[in-house]
């Protein structure tokens, strides 16, 4: 059994890590009903005898005693830390996993990026090896971060490259938290572009997540309630969308909902390194087989049913619609139409009670609507998980290197333009040690080079599909 370990970086990369880490722990509570340390667990959480000084204290087997999530915090103001470590998830993490400052980035990626990683290397570096030397096969780590902000996007791009250099063989998976374009920090364009470059050059694989998504279907689970077309009773032992309850608090903190919607999507993605199923996937399959060319690493991703958020007593959606539900573009996690633009591949990733026949059934059916590149007609990689979330029948992420990505990054370069065709605040990073014009220059050089990839693909869109001759063989 292989393990991985999650990186969480900035105030957002930590709000969703600690959804996820609350998420993934309901789910085994759910499973394992006699509290036995099992592979399933030892995926993401280590067994520590507590009483026990030092590293000597780690449990292989048996009951278990006290779990600690395989995680590095990272953040460069204390606020959302202190505020894991006081509340119901403090005992899952301690002391040796995390690394803050007091000062905040101020907004700016070359304060995350430059200033703090320097600053922080080696402790980083610490704690890295450390979470590494735990682990019996390490496979993956998963950083999570915010493009808009300065520690999300400098610091945490800044990590990838220290995790390249430093475990050049493990897959480094990169959610990442786009800003919308009405987002608050008027510097978020740059440090977006600044950090998309490192994305370009240091990931192995890149979830991007739309704000606005989020936001749009958050507002729709809410429109649905408030017209009654969903039951209004909570299921009491589901996966909540926010742990104060989805729809009590939304205009105190609405950002609860969108985060538990990410953490969702990662709880789905590692369903198959965390449990058994008749058609696991490994999380390098996912590399190996959705990422044709090292550049265009970049996948959409779409949950289905979006209600398994909403937690509500609602009749389950049928399964084939739950299938046209992940293609269809309000299910998508960024702004995007996948069903119109071209596709490189494409995973499912199905969990619950359901069989290969259905997952053929629905592929052979929704085929004929899906663009495909020519040189890859048969890009489907399918995974079938047998443990369900909790609380639910079924649930479907599907993962697609599409085209349709492409949107966003031009509307990102769009609005970064705007904003240093005035150098605009320009002065704040430049007084960075390090930093200089040919860093902007450079980076928005990277990103119109992936733009023009993307349109590569495109042009190939109307090019007939050969259907080359088949070997038959006599039975």
């Amino acid at each position: 059994m292989t393990q991985s370990v999650v990186v969480q970086v900035g105030q957002c990369g930590n709000q969703i890590g600690c959804c996820f880490w609350d998420l993934a722990l309901r789910e085994h509570a759910a499973v394992n009903k006699k509290g036995i340390y099992d592979e399933a667990i030892s995926s993401f959480f280590r067994n520590v005898d507590t009483r026990v000084v030092g590293d000597g204290g780690n449990i292989s087997k048996g009951k278990i005693c006290s779990l600690k999530a395989r995680a590095v915090l990272i953040d460069m103001e204390e606020g959302v830390v202190n505020e894991i470590l006081q509340g119901p998830l403090r005992d899952v993490f301690d002391s040796k996993q995390l690394i803050t400052d007091i000062s905040g980035s101020g907004n700016n990626w070359a304060v995350g990026h430059k200033v703090f990683g320097s600053l922080y290397q080696e402790k980083i570096l610490e704690k890295l090896r450390k979470s590494a030397e735990h682990c019996d096969c390490l496979q993956c780590f998963f950083i999570i971060h915010s493009m808009g902000g300065g520690t999300g996007s400098g610091l945490g791009t800044f990590l990838l490259k220290v995790l390249k250099d430093e475990f050049p063989e493990v897959y480094r998976f990169v959610t990442s938290i786009y800003p919308s374009g009405e987002d608050d920090v008027i510097t978020s364009p740059y440090n977006s572009i600044l950090a998309m470059k490192e994305l370009n050059e240091h990931a192995d694989c890149v979830l991007p997540i739309d704000n606005q998504s989020l936001f749009d279907i958050i507002s729709k689970i809410d429109l649905m309630m408030n017209s009654g077309k969903l039951g209004a009773a909570i299921k009491p032992k589901s996966l909540v969308t926010s742990s104060t309850g989805v729809f009590k608090k939304r205009q105190e903190k609405p950002f609860d909902a969108m985060n538990n919607i990410v953490a969702n999507l990662l709880l789905n993605l590692t369903s198959s390194a965390r449990f058994e199923g008749s058609l696991n996937m490994d999380l390098n399959e996912i590399i190996m087989n959705l990422v044709p060319f090292p550049q265009l690493h970049y996948l959409v991703s779409s949950l289905t049913p979006l209600y398994t958020l909403a937690d509500v007593n609602i009749p389950p959606r049928r399964l084939d619609q739950m299938f046209s539900d992940a293609f269809s573009k309000d299910h998508q996690l960024i702004r995007a139409d996948p069903k119109h633009s071209l596709y490189l591949a494409c995973a499912l990733m199905v969990r619950g009670n359901v069989q290969i026949s259905d997952l053929r059934r629905n592929i052979e059916r929704l085929k004929p609507s899906l663009q495909f590149v020519s040189w890859n007609q048969e890009g489907w990689k399918t995974s079938l998980c047998s443990v369900p979330p909790v609380g639910h029948s079924h649930s479907l992420l599907a993962l697609a290197n599409n085209t349709c990505v492409k949107p966003t990054f031009i509307d990102l370069r769009e609005r970064f333009i705007r904003l240093y065709k005035k150098k605009a605040h320009l002065h704040h990073y430049l007084q960075i040690e390090g930093m200089e014009e040919s860093c902007f220059t450079e980076a928005v050089s990277s990103l119109s080079a992936l733009i023009q990839e993307y349109n590569q693909l495109d042009a190939t869109k109307s090019m007939p599909v050969e259907d080359l001759p088949r070997l038959n063989i006599a039975m």
